[in-house]
């Protein structure tokens, strides 16, 4: 009898160990007077020979191993949801990369595009005094079409073929042409009075086409550069009111923000989420340790028959 005395109370102390490091785990109040509850009935026995040592075993095979099961489970649930979690966390750390990184092409297009407004200046500048007879040169600055060539593609508005062979469309009476551009007459006028100072507004492309389009700055005036045929046309906003200036960082940057913020909130809430117990199982846990901490609770597992597995039904652990 005392060597079966002995493993009982070896057993004993190591299912309390094991809720003690649970209780730890969720940080419940509850968990935390269940433990020490326990650790009181463990010390009765102890300290009291003449009780029946077998009730003490009974006592963690129908209740501290149910909770600890209960437990295990709530665990095993939660890491599963801090996984998923994590997962979310990583796929909006993927995103925010990707978007930094359009953002840092989309940054260069905004530079190459400054610098294709200051060639464009220097273009018609330079074709002014061309065709007043003041520079014999070439007045088309160098390599101004490899701005189209390399954006095109991912920043200019698609636009079908019709739309932009309507673009360059012009009455040969209203323009001055030589052997390097076209320019149309009003154009030319409006440029020699603005001094030149034009800012890209937006490129259209198509199929087989690509126009850039520029704006007079402090002035409602809009004008078509086609590099296939170095022509400059004006043109009536009203052909441009559906195509607006693009605004992709400040979204871009809002989106990079939001998912930041996101991923601060989800990470602040991984430990609610691993030590996270339903309300409901709670309630269930409050109601055990009120069981357990009755006066007469070891007079009330005597009744082993109508006591067994008493905790298993409270709680439905086979649920969980």
């Amino acid at each position: 009898m005392e060597e079966s005395a002995k493993r009982i109370f070896s057993e004993s102390i190591a299912v309390i160990g094991k809720l003690q490091l649970l209780s730890v785990f969720f940080e419940e109040e509850v968990l935390y007077k269940i433990f020490i509850r326990t650790q009181v009935i463990h010390k009765l026995f102890e300290s009291n020979p003449e009780l029946d040592i077998n009730k003490l075993e009974l006592f963690h095979l129908q209740y501290t191993e149910s909770i600890l099961e209960l437990l295990r489970k709530i665990k095993k649930t939660n890491e599963k949801n801090v996984s998923v979690l994590f997962d979310e966390i990583q796929l909006n750390k993927e995103l925010i990369a990707k978007l930094t990184d359009s953002m840092l092409l989309e940054k260069n297009f905004d530079n190459e595009a400054q610098l294709q407004a200051s060639k464009v200046n220097e273009s018609i500048n330079k074709l002014y005094q061309n065709l007043s007879g003041y520079s014999p040169t070439n007045p088309i600055v160098k390599n101004i079409r490899q701005f189209g060539t390399r954006y095109a593609k991912d920043f200019f508005h698609a636009v079908s073929d019709n739309f932009l062979y309507g673009l360059i469309e012009y009455d040969p009476e209203h323009v001055y042409k030589n052997a390097y551009a076209t320019i149309e007459k009003k154009l030319l006028g409006l440029q020699c009075k603005h001094e030149f100072n034009n800012v890209f507004y937006c490129g259209l492309v198509s199929e087989n086409l690509s126009l850039e389009v520029y704006k007079l700055v402090n002035e409602d005036e809009y004008f078509t550069y086609y590099p296939a045929g170095n022509l400059f046309l004006d043109c009536e906003f009203s052909k441009l009111s559906g195509f607006v200036l693009r605004d992709p960082l400040s979204k871009k940057t809002r989106l990079i923000h939001e998912l930041e913020n996101k991923n601060d909130s989800l990470v602040n809430s991984e430990r609610a989420v691993k030590t996270n117990i339903p309300p409901e199982v709670k309630k269930l846990l409050s109601e055990y340790y009120e069981k357990i901490a009755a006066i007469d609770f070891i007079d009330f597992i005597d009744d082993y028959d109508v006591q067994a597995n008493i905790l298993k039904t409270m709680l439905n652990t086979d649920s969980m």
